[in-house]
């Protein structure tokens, strides 16, 4: 049996109370406490008045039935994105580590999951939970993977969808291959962001007078320390840490001190749990495997080792900042084969579905949301925010976009065609 533990944050206004929203974080991570987080975040008193705000560990992690591939604390580190590949002997180095963590997952004590943890049953978990809850419909928002767990959900469960909010987006395929390889695209897209930051206070950090000084600075110290590394970060963690720093603009001063420190070759500040994605009270052996056992059973990954060594050194030319990390190859490629087949993502079904993007997001870049946009057909509209960062809603600054979200979720108007917010917009 797999039990699938859940929050309610009831609304306290039940003359104005809709119905339930059903929450996701994306990651894939555990949700039970997203509500809170959400309400943290800012998320308007009029959305908490019109729905019970419902929260979920997805099947395989969390307080939900917890699957492990026994992770090795140092298998644990490497966390979910693939390391930088400097040549084709660090693909080969890297797909006998995953090919252990594969194996590891298929004979470790919760493998009888395996085969049923996907994006798709946890879907199918969500509808369950909307029978418990006796609700003919639900609405849903997600970021992220949460975007993909939104999309599969409506498209499986068309005529149960209320209203759908997709907050960051991945393609209409979830997180497979091609997914990781986006993250070269989304790095370059966020990027300057950063240089610009770190130019405008050369002072503090001494890094650059100009982005292009930043950027050039950036290609330094990773091939130094692709060359010598200090004790704790070589190259392809100094190209992650700077990747996963970049998911907000209140991160920037982090990242900055971490570049100034390793320029200065000194030891740099890295906080707990950044590579992992972890906060304070997860199991990073849990969350870690959990997420493979999601992605790897979404879809079906190359096999052939060599296929990654070509697509590295493709991206390494196409998107020189971080390409060859998201090509390099994961335990995907040494996977059992799907037991179901993929999820496709279609026009069929009502136009509920409400999709919100960054121009500039690292994770999840605006080329993926174009496709889910397009596979959606009528049933999707997208606002754009012209803002970097990873999430829009609640806690983005960008009010216009904010604000279509909140109009939807609260009286149902969706804008009819996809429209773009600029920096300064007013809410419309």
């Amino acid at each position: 049996m797999i039990d699938i533990a859940v929050s309610r944050l009831a609304s306290t206004k039940p003359e104005k109370r809709r119905g339930v929203l059903l929450t996701n974080p994306g990651g894939p991570s555990p949700g039970q406490n997203y509500p809170a987080f959400l309400v943290a975040m800012g998320l308007p008193q009029s959305v908490r008045d019109s729905y019970d705000v419902i929260g979920m560990d997805p099947r395989g992690m969390g307080r939900s039935t917890p699957v492990t591939c026994d992770l090795s604390v140092e298998q644990q580190a490497a966390g979910n994105v693939p390391p930088y590949a400097r040549h084709a002997a660090d693909v080969t180095k890297r797909a006998a580590q995953v090919k252990q963590i594969a194996q590891q997952c298929a004979a470790s004590k919760t493998a009888w999951m395996l085969p049923h943890t996907s994006t798709a049953n946890t879907a199918r978990d969500m509808d369950r939970i909307r029978v418990a809850l006796g609700e003919a419909k639900i609405s849903f928002a997600g970021a992220s993977w949460g975007t993909h767990l939104g999309a599969v959900y409506t498209t499986l469960f068309p005529h149960r969808s209320d209203r759908i909010v997709l907050d960051s987006n991945v393609g209409p395929d979830g997180w497979d291959y091609p997914n990781d390889r986006l993250f070269a695209r989304g790095f370059a897209d966020r990027f300057p962001d950063f240089a610009k930051y770190a130019a405008a206070n050369h002072r503090e950090y001494g890094l650059g007078r100009t982005p292009a000084q930043v950027t050039a600075k950036y290609f330094q110290l990773a091939a130094r320390l692709d060359t010598k590394p200090l004790q704790t970060i070589d190259g392809s963690t100094f190209r992650l840490l700077t990747f996963v720093f970049m998911y907000g603009g209140q991160q920037f001063p982090t990242l900055a001190g971490i570049w100034r420190a390793v320029n200065a070759g000194q030891e740099p500040p890295v906080p707990a749990g950044t590579t992992t994605a972890t906060t304070a009270g997860q199991d990073a052996d849990n969350l870690i495997s959990a997420r493979y056992y999601i992605i790897c059973n979404d879809s079906r990954w190359p096999r052939s080792v060599h296929t990654y060594q070509r697509n590295v050194a493709i991206d390494r030319i196409r998107y020189p900042l971080f390409g060859a990390a998201g090509a390099n190859i994961q335990p995907c490629a040494f996977w059992p084969e799907p037991t179901q087949p993929p999820v496709r993502i279609t026009d069929q079904g009502p136009a509920n579905v409400l999709l919100v993007q960054n121009l500039r997001d690292p994770a999840t870049p605006l080329a993926g949301a174009h496709k889910l946009l397009r596979a959606f057909g009528h049933r999707a509209t997208m606002v754009t925010a012209d803002q970097g960062g990873h999430g829009v809603y609640p806690a983005g600054k960008n009010q216009c976009a904010k604000h279509a979200v909140t109009t939807f979720l609260t009286t149902g108007q969706r804008p009819t065609h996809s429209y773009h917010c600029t920096t300064d917009a007013a809410p419309r």
